[in-house]
């Protein structure tokens, strides 16, 4: 779940040079007291029914669910399993989607508003139904959803909004005030929304899939992935899949270089757990109309359904203050206002004992693309484009996929095909892809310094050398890396994200830490080295 956002915030601002240093813990609650998942990489050539690239909830879902198909999977994944963006989640499992029906009506029509509806529903019930088989202990629990007009709003948008989500076949019904939230008025109720812990749920996932016989492969790069008769996934270990089909789950999809990339936009969103007294606040999930958005839920500490954690009281998540990747320039100051917000909402908010932040992908149209990659054989698939709704689109994935493999058909296909044209997007699209032209301009303007010197430790800046632009950051010691600015996916010049000590693009999201190695794709290779500068010839006495 992400915060909202509208073609107001997609510009292309100027950037600030980072000289100053932002410490985060950034590590999200569920990384933190989650069940651990441990796989070996894989170090040589193995035979499948399916290979699938990723190990999230979209990818394991799917591994999970044509395992019990009777399909042999192989899953690798670049990272530890389950490490991705399943683990920067808020954990909400909802069926009340980021864009708004009102926009799934009007880009979709009435019959995809519906579809997208039911579809998000199958995936809560389809999350909920492996949770009992497999007796996973991830604290799944149903819960209201809460959609509420934030003080001095119009209450239009919430009334058109009920009757978009009413058309779409969701159950729903208007409250006077929001309960335990302090400045919301009149909101919509969404019985039967649901919560749990996403990476204990993924640990008794792999457990359940690794028991139906998928072989599971960490720290393992797939760096070139062919379809045809034969699908091929060559590792960064030189070690080779040959399986019938390929599922790329990689929540951007790193086998695409163009096409997909067009079609969405990669966004940060932050995430705060702030403890409250136990009790003090219902568990359900929250989300305002402001714009972007913020989205709340509660992490119960005492009582049926608690947690395990550090913990002796409940933990209440906010998130939101979202932004394009690579294009803001007030990213320090986004979980101070999150931590200002929700001090003036919620009662009793005490320390703020956990912040972390995640990159969710924005589609043109609203939901995810889920299918055929365009433009590739019939034997590779992806899912992408998140759309902040990223664990039920996830899981819609898994069972829209595992559909097209075994050869049976599903009402979603249609709705979620990658090779999707929807006409009323077009202002979208052509939107999203003149704010990734502009970025282009960052090729002919000065660095951001003038010279490395004026970087402090722990900070990072562009520093123009010539006709070149370089990534450079200077660590605690006083030691300055330096890598090509220039993004390997497809050429836009990296800045630098001061709160996550990361070099991001802005054009298609990909991200990469100090040393330049990859943190999000598409980029699937590190920012290049700099060549070793030569020494200046000293000048001989009596010349110039």
């Amino acid at each position: 779940m992400a915060g909202k956002k509208t073609s107001g915030q997609r510009r292309t601002p100027q950037r600030k040079a980072s000289t100053a240093s932002t410490s985060s813990k950034n590590i999200s609650y569920w990384s933190d007291t989650a069940t651990q998942i441990s796989a070996q990489p894989l170090d040589k050539k193995i035979d499948a029914d399916v290979c699938v690239v990723g190990a999230g909830i979209a990818g394991l879902t799917t591994a999970y669910l044509l395992a019990r198909e009777g399909k042999s999977v192989v899953v690798l994944d670049k990272h530890e399993i389950g490490r991705g963006e399943t683990a920067n989640t808020s954990a909400h499992l909802s069926n009340v989607l980021d864009a708004s029906y009102r926009d799934i009506e009007k880009y979709h029509g009435t019959k995809g508003a519906q579809l997208a509806a039911a579809s998000h529903s199958a995936a809560i019930s389809q999350v909920e139904s492996i949770v009992a088989a497999e007796d996973i202990d991830c604290y799944f629990a149903r819960v209201d959803g809460y959609l509420a007009l934030a003080e001095g709003q119009s209450e239009k948008e919430l009334d058109e909004e009920f009757q978009a989500a009413t058309q779409a076949g969701l159950q729903v019904e208007k409250l006077d005030r929001t309960p335990g939230v302090r400045g919301f008025g009149r909101c919509l109720r969404f019985p039967g929304q649901a919560q749990f812990h996403p990476l204990n749920y993924l640990a008794g996932l792999v457990r359940a899939a690794e028991r139906a016989g998928v072989r599971l492969f960490s720290r393992t790069e797939a760096k070139e992935i062919k379809g045809g008769k034969t699908a091929r996934v060559k590792t960064d270990r030189r070690a080779t899949v040959t399986a019938d089909a390929v599922v790329v789950a990689t929540n951007t999809p790193v086998n695409d270089w163009v096409t997909m990339h067009t079609k969405q936009a990669a966004y940060r969103t932050y995430v705060v757990g702030a403890t409250v007294p136990p009790d003090s606040i219902p568990q359900a999930l929250f989300w305002d109309m402001e714009d972007p958005f913020h989205y709340v839920r509660l992490q119960r500490m005492n009582g049926p359904g608690k947690n395990k954690g550090p913990l002796a009281k409940d933990l209440l998540i906010v998130g939101g203050e979202d932004h394009k990747t690579g294009q803001d320039e007030g990213v320090e100051d986004r979980f101070t206002r999150l931590i200002d917000w929700a001090r003036a909402h919620f009662p009793g908010v005490e320390d703020i004992a956990y912040q972390w932040s995640g990159q969710i992908l924005e589609s043109i149209d609203g939901l995810a693309f889920m299918g055929h990659n365009p433009g590739d054989e019939k034997n590779v698939f992806i899912i992408t484009g998140d759309c902040g709704n990223g664990l039920t689109h996830g899981t819609i994935g898994g069972m829209l996929v595992r559909d097209l493999i075994i050869g049976r058909e599903n009402p979603w296909a249609t709705l979620y095909d990658p090779s999707r044209k929807t006409l009323r997007a077009a202002l979208e699209f052509a939107r999203e892809n003149l704010n990734v032209v502009a970025e282009y301009g960052q090729w002919v303007t000065p660095g951001e310094v003038d010279s490395p010197d004026n970087i402090v430790p722990g900070a990072g800046a562009i520093v123009r050398r010539g006709l070149s632009k370089l990534a450079m950051f200077r660590d605690q010691a006083g030691e300055l890396h330096e890598r090509s600015a220039v993004c390997p996916h497809l050429g836009c010049i990296v800045a630098w994200n001061a709160t996550e000590s990361s070099w991001d693009c802005p054009c298609h999201g990909s991200r990469f830490d100090t040393s330049g190695e990859v943190l999000n794709g598409p980029a699937i290779g590190p920012l290049e080295k700099v060549p070793a500068q030569s020494p200046k010839r000293p000048v001989a006495a009596g010349k110039k």
